[in-house]
Formats: structure tokens, C-alpha cells, sequence
């Protein structure tokens, strides 16, 4: 689990082919790998993947992307800067909302417009995912943990401030960028109990 609070942003400086999908290289920027183990989890822009190897000095370390999750996600498949979080420990503080790392769908930006030092980026969910989003609720968008400020159809608008522009990736979007999606959990599961409880009443 994540709670799309960004920690640093890296660098994936190389794709290394493999008999299925890839490794990537990754540098690490800000990231504190000291307590990164091999078979530890952390987020690249909201994906969660396996550390798989890791240099001696904490100057680069190894993920595996299979097929399958480069063809539901966007920001992996070239070098390139990369949002990254470590997985959270059960004492951390949750300064975002709960994030599983597991992308529910592609977004594309429409707007992403200056309104003072903020921006207001507005971006066109898939249609499949678009009724678990809310006004006011958390979205994550390339692992960053959001508040929607409107929400119509399959689009919402986010504001963002100019300390989330600064320390993460999303200050490089602008309209035809696409960006993996998640949503909150708790819609996930109150959807998922409210069909359960239309199917027992049957």
C-alpha cells in the first residue's frame, strides 16, 4: 500500500529487453534506499513494482515490467523522469489516501492552465472508471493522491498547487499527456458490497 504522497522523483535510464517484457534501471533522485531490500515494492508514477536488484551504494536499482502492465499503463516504457514511493509501514503517517499501485485505467489531459501560481488541469477519464471518481474526492494520478474539484461525465478538474508542481512529474503535463488513473479504494469495495447486496435480494 501507498498513500500517493511522492517522495522523490527518479529516473528510469534504462529498458533492458527480457524473454517477457522488460527491466528497467532506475535512478533513484531523493529516494532513501538504505532500507530497500530485494523483493521490496515501490511506486513508479502510481505502479507498483518489485525491486529485483540493487547496487551496493543505493545508486541505481532494478524493477521487471511484464507485458501486461505496460499495456494498462502509461511512463514506463522509455527513459525518462518517474514519480516514486516506497511502500508504506504500518506506523507511517498517511498524509495522501489509501493507494494499491494498481492502475484502474489510462486518463488523457484536456487543460492544464495556469490560474495564478497554481495550475488547473483537467483530464477525461475512461468511461468504465469515471463513475467511482467524486467532487471532492481522491483520485490518484500518476501516483500523486489529488482532490477532484468537479467532476462532469468522464471529465474532472484538479487544482494544483505549486509545491505538488514542484517535487513531482506532473509539472511536464500538458493537454494530450496521458496519465495512469487510480481510484479510491472505497468506492471500489462500496460498489462491490452494494452488488452483493443486489444479488442476496434476489
Amino acid at each position: 500500500m501507498f498513500s500517493g504522497i511522492v517522495a522523490a522523483v527518479g529516473r528510469i535510464t534504462q529498458l533492458t529487453p527480457r524473454e517477457a517484457g522488460f527491466r528497467l534501471t532506475v535512478e533513484p533522485g531523493g529516494l532513501d534506499l538504505s532500507d530497500v531490500a530485494l523483493g521490496d515494492s515501490i511506486a513508479h508514477a502510481g505502479v507498483c513494482l518489485t525491486v529485483v536488484d540493487k547496487a551496493a551504494d543505493n545508486r541505481w536499482y532494478c524493477v521487471d515490467v511484464s507485458p501486461e502492465t505496460f499495456s494498462c499503463t502509461v511512463g514506463l516504457d522509455q527513459p525518462g523522469e518517474v514519480n516514486l514511493e516506497k511502500a508504506l509501514c504500518l506506523n507511517d503517517r498517511l498524509g495522501g489516501h489509501l493507494v494499491s499501485g494498481h492502475v484502474d485505467g489510462v486518463g488523457e489531459v484536456l487543460r492544464f492552465d495556469p490560474v495564478g501560481d497554481n495550475r488547473l488541469l483537467e483530464i477525461r477519464a475512461p468511461h468504465a472508471i469515471s463513475k467511482y471518481i467524486a467532487r471532492k474526492g481522491s483520485v490518484a494520478v500518476d501516483g500523486c493522491s489529488l482532490t477532484t474539484n468537479t467532476v462532469d461525465g468522464d471529465v474532472f478538474t484538479i487544482n494544483l498547487i505549486p509545491h505538488t508542481l514542484e517535487v513531482t512529474t506532473l509539472k511536464r503535463l500538458k493537454p494530450g499527456s496521458r496519465v495512469n488513473l487510480e481510484i479510491d479504494l472505497i468506492a471500489r469495495y462500496t460498489e462491490r458490497m452494494l452488488a452483493w447486496e443486489k444479488e442476496e435480494s434476489r
